[in-house]
C-alpha cells in the first residue's frame, strides 16, 4: 500500500545534554584520524568509549590502539549480534549511558556495520539517527560521534544525516551543525509491490494469518526457526490491530530483493515514535509486543498518523 509521507513524529522539545555529532570523512585515513582523536580526547578526560563499527573498521582501530594507554578505556560492541535492524541500537546505547549515571563519563562511536544496505535499511537508519535525539533528551550527559563515509554513501543518506545531527566534526574542529533541522521527521513514502497477496483479518482470524504467511514463506524456502520467529512477530502485530487498531486490519505479503515482506495496516494510531525501541522494564504493564517484534525481524518499519492509520512492515531475510 502507499503510506502518506506526511507521517511526522514531533522533534524533541528542549535542549539535551546529549552531544550527537556527525563526522563526514573520505577514506580510511580520515576515519582513523577523527576516531582516534575522539578516543584520545576521551582518555584525557577519563571517559570510557564504546565503539560500534564494521569489523574492518574495528580491526583498524584495534591496531592503532595496541600498546596505548587509551586502549584500556575502549570497548567494542559486537554489532553482528545486533543484526541489520537499527531498531535494536537505542537499547544498546541506553545500556552504555547508564554507566554515566553510575559516575563514569562515556562517549560512543557509531557507524552502520553492514555493507550495501538496501534502500529500506538506509531509510530506517536515517530515522534511527533522528530518534537518538529524542531518546536521549533527558539522559545523563554523553557524546556520540557518527562517522559517515562520503565516498561510499548515497547523497540522500548524507543529506539526511546532516539534518539529524546538531553537532559537526569538520577540519578537526567540533562545533554546531548549520544543516541540522529541529523539526518533525518526514518519512519517505512506503509503496507495496503490485504483485502482493492480500488477506483481511479480524478477531478469530489469527490462524488464517499464520497459514497465509507460512504458505508464502514455504514457496521461498523460509522454514524452521526463522519462520517461527516471523510467525510470532506477525501474530503480535495482527493481535495489536485487533486490540488497538479498530478490531481488524489487512495483511499484504510480497518479496522485495532478498526479503519476505509482511505488511500490516489498520486504522489505529501509535503516538509514541519510540514504540518498540526501548527495552521494557520489569514492572512495565503491556507495551512489550513491538519490542519483541524488533528482536525477531531483520527490519521493522512503522508509519502511523491519526489520519491514515498504522502500517507495520516486517522484513525477514530469505535463505540463500
Amino acid at each position: 500500500m502507499s503510506e502518506n509521507s506526511t507521517t511526522r513524529p514531533e522533534a524533541p522539545a528542549r535542549e539535551s545534554a546529549f552531544r550527537h555529532e556527525l563526522y563526514p570523512y573520505d577514506g580510511d585515513a580520515q576515519f582513523l584520524d577523527g576516531a582516534m582523536s575522539f578516543i584520545h580526547d576521551a582518555h584525557a578526560g577519563s571517559e570510557l568509549v564504546l565503539v560500534a563499527v564494521a569489523e574492518s573498521k574495528e580491526r583498524m582501530l584495534r591496531t592503532e590502539l595496541e600498546g596505548t594507554d587509551a586502549a584500556e578505556g575502549v570497548t567494542f560492541l559486537d554489532t553482528a549480534a545486533l543484526g541489520r535492524n537499527p531498531g535494536r541500537l537505542i537499547p544498546a546505547w541506553r545500556d552504555w549511558v547508564s554507566k554515566a549515571a553510575e559516575g563514569h563519563p562515556v562517549r560512543g562511536i557509531s557507524e552502520p556495520s553492514w555493507s550495501e544496505p538496501s534502500a529500506a535499511e538506509s531509510s530506517e537508519f536515517g530515522y534511527h539517527e533522528w530518534l537518538l535525539n529524542l531518546a536521549f533528551t533527558q539522559s545523563p550527559a554523553w557524546w556520540l560521534l557518527c562517522p559517515y563515509d562520503t565516498a561510499a554513501l548515497e547523497p540522500a543518506a548524507l543529506e539526511s544525516a546532516r539534518r539529524c545531527h546538531p553537532m559537526l566534526l569538520s577540519g578537526g574542529s567540533h562545533g554546531p551543525n548549520s544543516s541540522y533541522v529541529q523539526e518533525p521527521y518526514a518519512f519517505p513514502e512506503l509503496t507495496a509491490s503490485a504483485d502482493h497477496e492480500e488477506l483481511p483479518y479480524q478477531r478469530g482470524r489469527l490462524a488464517a494469518v499464520r497459514a497465509h504467511i507460512t504458505a508464502c514463506a514455504s514457496r521461498y524456502g523460509l522454514k524452521g526457526t526463522r519462520l517461527s520467529e516471523l510467525l510470532i512477530a506477525a501474530c503480535e502485530v495482527a493481535g495489536n490491530s485487533i486490540k488497538h487498531g479498530g478490531g481488524r486490519g489487512v495483511l499484504r505479503t510480497w518479496v522485495e530483493g532478498a526479503d519476505l515482506i509482511c505488511e500490516f495496516h489498520d486504522s489505529g494510531h501509535l503516538q509514541d515514535p519510540l514504540v518498540g525501541r526501548l527495552r521494557p522494564t520489569v514492572d512495565q504493564v503491556g507495551g512489550r509486543g513491538l519490542w519483541l517484534v524488533q528482536q525477531l525481524c531483520d527490519l521493522v518499519q512503522i508509519r502511523s498518523t491519526a489520519q491514515t492509520g498504522t502500517t507495520v512492515r516486517l522484513h525477514t531475510r530469505l535463505p540463500g
